[in-house]
């Protein structure tokens, strides 16, 4: 199965590199050799998929893989995994898909000792780089263990996420697995303002904030949390 790598090797150094037209090239590979790849996507809520698996699922056989112990509390964990499940059985059933759901472990614990020493960085800083790396660690490493041909993540639909990081870090887990990483910029081409439209017509529940207590907190939603409120459908980040 074709290497992403490939297509860095051609590109100049210091250029900008444009994920979603090397996702482009991708396929058109793909489609040439006649060739459906096995895709596993880590994916950080149900929106962030919508958009995501209606672009993949033309081109590659899709599992979404939620593995998300950044999310705090854990009452809006199961809201938002339950949310992830439900939409992808809404999914199948209205286009014909087949698309897996696999759910790890709930182990919030263990997102609190990757970012100790990390709670004051602001959002989008080292602690989001350190989230974004231990996801996309956990995918690889269930994308080698159940032989897929490609991992990815759908983190990269959000205009909030840093795609370029994300991609980067995705090329350097690929180095050390036996496994390919998947590039993309989901967002791009609209991909964000499809994602919208069809929460609407999924009647998908759109979160107010990232997912972890630290998000929640800069947000002011913790106190909502504390009080038992419903947020109710707000901006995805």
């Amino acid at each position: 199965m074709f290497d992403a790598n490939d297509l860095m090797k051609k590109m100049r150094p210091n250029e900008k590199i444009n994920y979603h037209k090397m996702l482009e090239d991708m396929i058109k590979i793909w489609k040439s050799h006649d060739e459906k790849p096995k895709v596993i996507l880590h994916s950080c809520c149900a929106p962030c998929s919508t958009y995501t698996l209606e672009f993949m699922c033309q081109y590659a056989d899709i599992t979404i893989l939620f593995a998300n112990n950044n999310i705090h509390p854990e009452y809006e964990y199961r809201k938002r995994a339950n949310e992830q499940r439900v939409f992808i059985e809404k999914f199948n059933k209205e286009t014909g898909n087949n698309v897996l759901y696999i759910e790890e472990e709930y182990q919030p614990m263990e997102f609190f000792k990757l970012v100790k020493g990390l709670e004051k960085e602001k959002e989008g800083g080292l602690r989001c780089e350190a989230c974004f790396a231990y996801r996309l660690d956990i995918v690889a490493k269930k994308a080698k263990e159940l032989n897929y041909d490609y991992f990815g993540s759908a983190l990269t639909l959000s205009p909030m996420k840093n795609s370029q990081l994300i991609n980067k870090i995705g090329f350097h887990i690929q180095s050390i697995y036996a496994t390919k990483y998947l590039p993309s910029d989901f967002k791009k081409n609209n991909g964000y303002k499809r994602s919208i439209e069809l929460c609407e017509v999924f009647d998908v529940y759109r979160q107010c904030y990232c997912g972890c207590i630290f998000a929640a907190d800069k947000e002011k939603y913790m106190d909502s949390f504390n009080e038992g409120k419903n947020y109710g459908y707000k901006k995805q980040f």
